[in-house]
C-alpha cells in the first residue's frame, strides 16, 4: 500500500546515482585541468633548444631538468587517472542511470496496471451490489402493493393478479442481481487477493531488485573511484624517486670545476710592481758614505720582484709608466758601482725606444694578464674564426669541440661517397634501376664537401697544435727558470739573494742587451707556476707515460696543479722536473697562502 512512497524513493536513488555522476565529472575536470598545469609549468620552465655549446652542464642544472620530466610524467599519470575515471566511472554511471530509468518506468507502469485493474474489479462489484440493494428494494414494494390489494376486499382480481406478477417479476430480477453481485464479489475478492499478495508484491521485489543494484554499481563505482588512483601509484612512486635522485645526483664540486673550465684562461697573475726609487736625487747631495745614484737613469729592483714577474710589467700594453721611472727590463740589467763600493742594478730605457719603434712596424704581441683583465681583447671586435679573441685554455677547448665537430661531419660525408658509389655500381651492372651518371654531381658535390672538411681540419689543428706548443714552450721556459732560481732565507731576488743588511746582498751576474727577438720572445713569456702547496708519496708511481713523473714512496714533491677531476695532480720536484702524478697515490697538503712557496 506505499506504491507513491517507493516511487518517491527509486525516483531519489536515480538522482543520487546522477548526483555521484556529477561529482566524479567535476574531479575528471579537476583532474584534467591539475595535468594541464602541470605541463604548462613544466613547459615554461624546460629550457628552449638551444646550440649545444649552451647546454645545461652543472649538475643543479641537470638535476633540476631531471625534475622537470619526471613532473611531466607525474603529468601524464595524473591524466591517467582522469582518462580511468571518465571511462571505468563515470561512463559507467551515465550508461547504468539511463537503463535504471527504463526499468524504473516500467516496473511503476506495471504496478499502475494491476492497482487500475483492482479499481475497475471493485467498481463491477460496486454496481452489481447497488443494483442487487436497488432490486431488492423494487422486490419488497412490489410485495407490500401485492399485500395490501389482496388484503382489499375492494381490489379486483385482476389488479390482484397484476401485483402478484409484478411481484414475481420483481423478485426474479433481484434474485438475479443477488446472483450477479456474488458473482462480482467473487471476482473482486479474488482479484483483490491477487493484487495484494502476487502482483504488486512481485512488482515490489522487482523495484527492490532494481535498488539493490543501482546500490552494488554506487559500491562498484566508488572502488572503482579509488582503484583509478591506485593503479597509478607505482609509477608515481617512481617519478617521485626519480626526484630524489636528481636531487642526490648535484655535485658541488663537479659544479665548481665546470666553472673553473669554463672559465680559466691559461694567463699567470700579474707580478709585484717593480719599486720605483724616487730618492735618486737625494743621494747625490748626500756625503761619500752613502750610496749615491748613477748619472743613468735607472731604479733599484724591489727586494720580491723576479726577472719574470717584471718582464710581464712592460708598458707595451698596458699603461704608460711616467717618464722618471722607466719600466723594469730584463735586458737592460746591468750593475753599477756606488762610492762605498755597494752595486746597485741600473736599467737602460734603450731598448724601451726599441719596444716602441717595433711595436708601430711589428705584429702585435699577445696581451698580459693585466691587458686581458682591463677587457682590452674583448673590445677588439667580433669573434675571429681561429678563436684567437679567447684566452689560451678556452681557445684550446674550443678548437678542439670544431675539430670533433668537423670530423664528425667528415665521417657522414665519408659515408655517404661510400654509399653513393656502391650505388653507382650498382646502376652500372643494372642499368634498368637506374642511370649511373644520374649520381655524379652528388658524388663530385660529397668529394668537394670532404675536401672542404678536411682543409678546414688541418687549418684548425694548426691553430691547436700552436695553442698547445705556446703552453709547452711556456712550460720549459718555467722549468729553466725554476732551475736557476736563487732563494735564500726563503726569501727572492731576480739578482740573487740578499740579507737584511743591504752591504752583503750579492749580485746576479750583469745581462748584457739581448737582440731585439729575444727581447720579444722574453715578453712573452711568463713565470713557472707557483706551488699552491706539498704533497708526500703514499705508493711508488713509474711515470713510463709521457708527461708524467715518476716518484718513489716517500718522496715529497711541490703542488703546483690541483686535481681537476680527472684524478691527476701536477706536481714538481726540487730540481724543477714538472709532471703529472696520480692524486689517490699522493697525500696532499695545500698552503693557505701559496705565493713564494
Amino acid at each position: 500500500d506505499q506504491f507513491d512512497n517507493l516511487d518517491k524513493h527509486t525516483q531519489w536513488g536515480i538522482d543520487f546515482l546522477e548526483k555521484y555522476a556529477k561529482f566524479v565529472k567535476e574531479r575528471i575536470e579537476i583532474e584534467q585541468n591539475y595535468a594541464k598545469q602541470l605541463r604548462n609549468l613544466v613547459k615554461k620552465y624546460c629550457p628552449k633548444r638551444s646550440p649545444k655549446d649552451e647546454e645545461p652542464r652543472f649538475t643543479s642544472c641537470i638535476a633540476f631538468f631531471n625534475i622537470l620530466n619526471e613532473l611531466n610524467d607525474y603529468a601524464g599519470q595524473r591524466e591517467v587517472v582522469a582518462e580511468e575515471m571518465g571511462h571505468r566511472v563515470y561512463g559507467e554511471l551515465m550508461r547504468y542511470s539511463h537503463d535504471l530509468k527504463t526499468e524504473r518506468k516500467m516496473h511503476l507502469q506495471e504496478g499502475r496496471k494491476a492497482q487500475q485493474y483492482l479499481d475497475m474489479c471493485w467498481k463491477q462489484m460496486d454496481n452489481s451490489k447497488k443494483k442487487f440493494e436497488r432490486e431488492c428494494r423494487e422486490a419488497e414494494k412490489a410485495q407490500q402493493s401485492y399485500e395490501r390489494l389482496d388484503n382489499d376486499t375492494n381490489a379486483t382480481k385482476a389488479d390482484v393478479e397484476k401485483a402478484k406478477q409484478q411481484l414475481n417479476l420483481r423478485t426474479h430480477m433481484a434474485d438475479e442481481n443477488k446472483n450477479e453481485y456474488a458473482a462480482q464479489l467473487q471476482n473482486f475478492n479474488g482479484e483483490q487477493h491477487k493484487h495484494y499478495y502476487i502482483v504488486i508484491p512481485q512488482i515490489y521485489k522487482q523495484l527492490q531488485e532494481m535498488d539493490e543494484r543501482r546500490t552494488i554499481k554506487l559500491s562498484e563505482c566508488y572502488k572503482g573511484f579509488a582503484d583509478s588512483e591506485r593503479k597509478v601509484i607505482p609509477i608515481i612512486s617512481k617519478c617521485l624517486e626519480g626526484m630524489i635522485l636528481a636531487a642526490k645526483s648535484v655535485d658541488e664540486h663537479r659544479d665548481s670545476q665546470l666553472v673553473i673550465d669554463c672559465f680559466k684562461s691559461g694567463f699567470e697573475p700579474p707580478g709585484d710592481f717593480p719599486f720605483e726609487d724616487y730618492s735618486q736625487n737625494i743621494y747625490r747631495t748626500i756625503s761619500d758614505g752613502t750610496i749615491s745614484t748613477p748619472k743613468q737613469e735607472g731604479m733599484r729592483i724591489d727586494s720580491k720582484t723576479t726577472v719574470g714577474k717584471a718582464k710581464g710589467k712592460l708598458w707595451l700594453f698596458g699603461k704608460k709608466p711616467k717618464p722618471q721611472s722607466p719600466p723594469l727590463t730584463p735586458t737592460s740589467l746591468y750593475t753599477s758601482s756606488t762610492p762605498n763600493g755597494s752595486q746597485y742594478p741600473i736599467f737602460s730605457i734603450e731598448p724601451v725606444h726599441y719596444c716602441m719603434s717595433d711595436i708601430k712596424t711589428g705584429k702585435p704581441r699577445i696581451p698580459s694578464f693585466r691587458s686581458l683583465k682591463r677587457g682590452y681583447f674583448y673590445l677588439q671586435g667580433p669573434a675571429l674564426e681561429d678563436f684567437s679573441h679567447l684566452p689560451p685554455e678556452q681557445r684550446r677547448k674550443k678548437l678542439q669541440q670544431r675539430i670533433d665537430e668537423l670530423n664528425r661531419e667528415l665521417q657522414k660525408e665519408t659515408d655517404q661517397k661510400d654509399a653513393l658509389i656502391k650505388m653507382k655500381d650498382v646502376y652500372e651492372k643494372n642499368p634498368q634501376m637506374g642511370d649511373p651518371g644520374s649520381l655524379q654531381p652528388k658524388l663530385t658535390e660529397t668529394m668537394s664537401n670532404m675536401d672542404r672538411l678536411r682543409m678546414e681540419i688541418h687549418k684548425n689543428e694548426a691553430w691547436l697544435s700552436e695553442v698547445e706548443g705556446k703552453v709547452a714552450a711556456r712550460s720549459d721556459r718555467r722549468h729553466s727558470s725554476d732551475i736557476n732560481h736563487l732563494v735564500t732565507q726563503g726569501r727572492e731576488s731576480p739578482e740573487g739573494s740578499y740579507t737584511d743588511d743591504a752591504n752583503q746582498e750579492v749580485r746576479g751576474p750583469p745581462q748584457q742587451h739581448a737582440h731585439p727577438n729575444e727581447f720579444d720572445d722574453e715578453f712573452e713569456d711568463d713565470d713557472p707556476l707557483p706551488a699552491i702547496g706539498h704533497c708526500k708519496a703514499i705508493y711508488p708511481f713509474d711515470g713510463h707515460n709521457e708527461g708524467t713523473l715518476a716518484m718513489k714512496e716517500g718522496e715529497v714533491l711541490y703542488i703546483i696543479e690541483e686535481d681537476k677531476g680527472d684524478g691527476w695532480t701536477r706536481a714538481r720536484r726540487h730540481n724543477g722536473e714538472e709532471g703529472y702524478v696520480p692524486t689517490s697515490y699522493i697525500d696532499v697538503t695545500l698552503e693557505k697562502n701559496s705565493k713564494g712557496a
